[in-house]
């Protein structure tokens, strides 16, 4: 008797199965480019926490008389034309623009998952008139936009937070909102329905956590093309003001004088490509692990 239980609990667990969330994790650790993504994006956001108390000179500190220096043992970036030493300017920026990115991005994620889900689960003259809105925002210029919020109520970081999530939602909202016309009639939906529960209810337990998927897919290919609107924003001298910084700041003073000081624009650049190269390979990883189809190969 008593050698069939090892054999009888092996087989239970053998039989026991995985989470979809589980089953993801597993595809996503075999994909090396999303893992080296995932690094990236984890040691960035540990750097730019601790900057102030990691980074080798002050924010603000200058050296006039050092003035524009190339990488050295006690600069190891280099210095820019008011002798601030480089490596700590792109801690600094990395703040900045790493905050636009993940804080905007969020701002498109309430807006667009709410929006997608409310007309997809509505459906008829109230989805026909919400997505009929997003199409006419998808055909106002964006940057112009963004622009007359800068201008009309000043250069406030917290404006360009708001103003960047507030035209970033609308691909997020059609996204869910096809995910949603697929789930309403699936049967827990309506068992749902059945029990008398009510539509928020149902949007909030059912609905949106049966999007996550993809939204999360998509976030982490939204927050590469938010931190680039961030970067051109602040090369029209419309984003970040000194003494801020960000990494489109500094790729800005640096295309200026990239001919005579060449690391000014080399490094920031180097970085911030590094970055959305890292973004790209997790939101790809992220979509092959969480397809459910790819659980089959």
């Amino acid at each position: 008797m008593s050698d069939t239980l090892p054999s009888n609990s092996t087989q239970i667990q053998a039989e026991k199965g995985t989470s979809l969330w589980q089953d993801a994790w597993i595809r996503l650790r075999k994909n090396k480019l999303a893992l080296f993504g995932l690094f990236v994006i984890v040691f960035l956001c540990i750097i730019a926490l601790l900057t102030p108390l990691i980074a080798p000179y002050g924010y603000e500190e200058q050296d006039l008389v050092l003035g524009a220096s190339p990488p050295s043992a006690e600069h190891w970036l280099g210095t820019d034309i008011f002798g601030r030493d480089m490596l700590t300017r792109i801690m600094y920026g990395s703040r900045v623009s790493l905050m636009v990115g993940f804080i905007a991005t969020g701002v498109a994620l309430v807006i667009g998952v709410l929006w997608g889900t409310i007309a997809g689960y509505a459906g008829g003259r109230v989805d026909a008139l919400m997505m009929r809105l997003v199409d006419i925002l998808y055909a106002l210029p964006f940057m112009i936009f963004i622009i007359l919020l800068m201008v009309i109520f000043g250069r406030n970081i917290l404006l360009l937070f708001l103003a960047i999530g507030a035209v970033e939602w609308l691909t997020m909202a059609r996204i869910v909102r096809g995910q949603v016309l697929s789930l309403r009639r699936q049967e827990f939906i309506e068992a749902a329905v059945s029990l008398g529960l009510s539509r928020w209810t149902i949007i909030r337990r059912h609905l949106i956590p049966n999007t996550l998927g993809p939204v999360i897919v998509y976030t982490t290919l939204t927050i590469p093309s938010v931190m680039l609107l961030e970067a051109f924003l602040s090369f029209l001298g419309l984003g970040i003001q000194p003494p801020q910084s960000s990494w489109g700041l500094l790729i800005s003073y640096g295309v200026e004088t990239m001919e005579e000081y060449p690391w000014l624009l080399l490094f920031p650049g180097l970085t911030l490509s590094i970055t959305l190269f890292a973004l790209n390979f997790l939101g790809d990883g992220l979509r092959d692990a969480l397809d459910v189809r790819s659980s089959k190969d």
